[in-house]
């Protein structure tokens, strides 16, 4: 059942991602094609948007390798005792 919610988890963080990065795109170019923005003003969506979204989703990606580096290690220290128990 745990496992369940990390990878359900997983999956809502890429379906973030990706909508964040399509939402990003669309809005640069609104910004940038639209009379009170300007072509600097859509880069600067675009590059402001990007950097948000790697922050992010690194912060997030970066919990969830935690987890799964802790669960690794848990599990080849229960398997290192059980050999050196007689």
């Amino acid at each position: 059942m745990r496992d369940f919610f990390i990878r359900s988890m997983e999956w809502i963080v890429n379906i973030f991602i990706t909508l964040g990065a399509i939402a990003v795109v669309v809005s640069g170019l609104v910004v940038m094609f639209s009379d009170q923005g300007g072509f600097l003003r859509g880069l600067a969506v675009l590059f402001g948007g990007a950097i948000y979204l790697i922050v992010v989703g690194g912060i997030i990606y970066l919990g969830l390798g935690i987890y799964n580096n802790t669960r690794r290690t848990a599990e080849a220290v229960e398997a290192l005792v059980s050999r050196q128990t007689p």
